[in-house]
Order: structure tokens, then sequence, then C-alpha cells
């Protein structure tokens, strides 16, 4: 679908993208993650046509942008992370000049209203809506002439909790149509909506794969949670003579005259069995809870980017 080849941004000595590829696949949502700095922005303004790089190429369906951009930049849609919106004008006088702009045909309006649930405000004030519909306003402008690849940058930054739901779902049912490419801060959105992740950081592709096979890559996170009852001494005397176990932090125990812990485990190693016969073999100590913490996206993200960022370009 859209070929990123050797992808490279300087400004004067300053790298900002560092000889960056990658492939995004037909019908695909694909999340772009990365601290500040990392190149999210510049990437995603070189994929739509806003700024040039200095090396590299984009493609779409093999249309190189260079080479045609009016033809490329027709199967793309692309919402800022701050939404091209007029704020004096109705959301419906919005779309039709959207229409004008892009040449599209005004009739495709009222079911991209029905497809981002906004059919119920077209006649009100842009600057009268919440911030929820506003970037739903936003994802609604991107569709007009019906792209094929839809680019959304931070779609959900600044909404809160139901109108962060609201837009999961209407990229959910835009996934199902559309090649979809998101970048977000929010790591909960990338791992709901998102088929497969790539991690940039300072300038630099270092990851790429489904969220499931990026966590195999962060090794010595294993993390479970587990409650004792017995003597709060003996217990954690016990825990830290298990072989296998890096280190482990005591939380607010639940179950009274019982103690609670958060313990890691040290390069991937399973310490079920080991802790069960150990505990087992006290006699006056019982495991009352045990259970295993997913491996998050931000697990992998901080394991893999570390805590630095970078400068905004």
């Amino acid at each position: 679908m859209i070929e990123v080849k050797n992808l490279t941004k300087k400004y004067g000595s300053k790298t900002v993208l560092n000889d960056v590829s990658f492939t995004i696949n037909q019908g695909e949502i694909l999340g772009f993650l990365g601290p500040n700095g990392a190149g999210k922005s510049t990437t995603m303004n070189i994929m739509t046509g806003y700024i040039a790089s200095t090396s590299g190429s984009v493609e779409i369906d093999g249309i190189d942008i260079m080479d045609d951009a009016k033809a490329y930049k027709k199967k793309i849609g692309y919402l800022p992370e701050i939404p091209p919106l007029y704020n004096d004008m109705t959301v419906m006088e919005y779309m039709e000049f959207v229409c004008g702009i892009k040449y599209a045909d005004p009739s495709c309006i009222k079911d991209i209203l029905e497809e981002v649930h906004i059919t119920d405000v077209k006649d009100r004030l842009i600057k009268n809506l919440s911030k929820g519909y506003r970037q739903r306003v936003g994802i609604a402008q991107a569709l007009v002439g019906d792209p094929e690849l839809l680019i959304l940058d931070e779609p959900t930054v600044g909404l809160d909790p139901m109108q962060i739901i609201d837009i999961r779902n209407v990229i959910s049912q835009l996934g199902k149509k559309k090649t979809l490419f998101i970048s977000s801060h929010i790591l909960s959105e990338i791992s709901a909506v998102c088929d497969r992740v790539i991690i940039i950081n300072k300038g630099k592709l270092i990851a790429e794969d489904t969220p499931e096979n990026l966590a195999k890559l962060v090794s010595g996170k294993n993390k479970y949670c587990v409650c004792i009852e017995g003597d709060k001494e003996k217990i954690e005397k016990l825990i830290s003579n298990i072989q296998g176990i890096e280190r482990f932090e005591e939380k607010t125990a639940s179950e009274p005259g019982a103690f609670e812990y958060v313990v890691y485990a040290q390069n991937g190693t399973d310490i079920r069995k080991t802790l069960f016969k150990a505990v087992a073999g006290e006699g006056d100590m019982a495991i009352l809870m045990f259970k295993a913490f997913d491996i998050t996206l931000e697990d992998i993200f901080i394991s893999l980017t570390g805590s630095e960022g970078g400068e905004e370009q």
C-alpha cells in the first residue's frame, strides 16, 4: 500500500530522521509510537507532502509523491494533532468548503457525517461543539474524497475518557474500510486498535512488529503479584532466597493477616513452581492470591527508548 524508503530529514547539521523505512499494508491499522522529538510529526509531514525530505522516498500504490503529488495526495486523508477547523462555520458549511478545496462531490457529506456520528450537529457552529465532536469533524474532513489511507496524528489528545472511547470506536469502524496510520502518546489506544506497531526514537526506527511479538523483545520484565499469609519477616526472607527473583515491592494487602508483593523475575524466568513449592514447604504460610502481569506497550516503549526525549521538530 504505502512504502516509506530510507527517509532522512536534516535541518542544517541536525538530523531529525535518519534512514527510516517501513511499509503500511492494505487494510492495516499501524500504530506509530515515539517520545517527544523522536521524529513522528516530521515523518507524517513528509508522508502528507507538507514538507520535503532531504533524501528517501514515499510511495502509495507505486506513486511517488515527488513524481505526481496530485495523484498521491488524493489517496491520503490527514488529521493533524490540531484539526484544521473554521470555528465560525457550521459543520455542514465547513464540510462543503472541504469538498470544494478537494474537488470532491458534496453528495458524499451525508454518508461521512453518519459514519463519524455527527449528523445531529451538522447545523451547529464548530466553535460551540465539544472537543470530542470537533475531533470527529476533523476525522470527517479527512474522509472527504474517499482516501485509501488515513493518517491520524494524536486523534484522542485532550479528550475525556468517554470521548476517547467514542473516538476509539470511530477509528475501529474506519479500520474495517480504510488503511490507518495512527500516531499517539496514549499507549493503551495503540494497543487497543492497532494490528502492528512501529517505535521511533531520536530519528531512528528501533522496533516494528505486533504488540504481542514486541513483548518478546523485552527481557527481565516478567512481573507477578502475590499475596501470602504468614509472618512478614519470614515471607520476605523466603522471597529473597528464591532463585530467579530480581526484586520485590510490598503493596497494601487486601486480606487481613496477609502480605502482598509485586515480584519481578529475572530474564523472563518462570518462578511460579519454585515459589509455590517454597511456600508450601514452610508449613505456616499460604498463598492466597497469585497473578501474572501482562507486559504492556508502556513496558516495551520504556525498555526500548529509555526515558530521554528530544527537541520537538
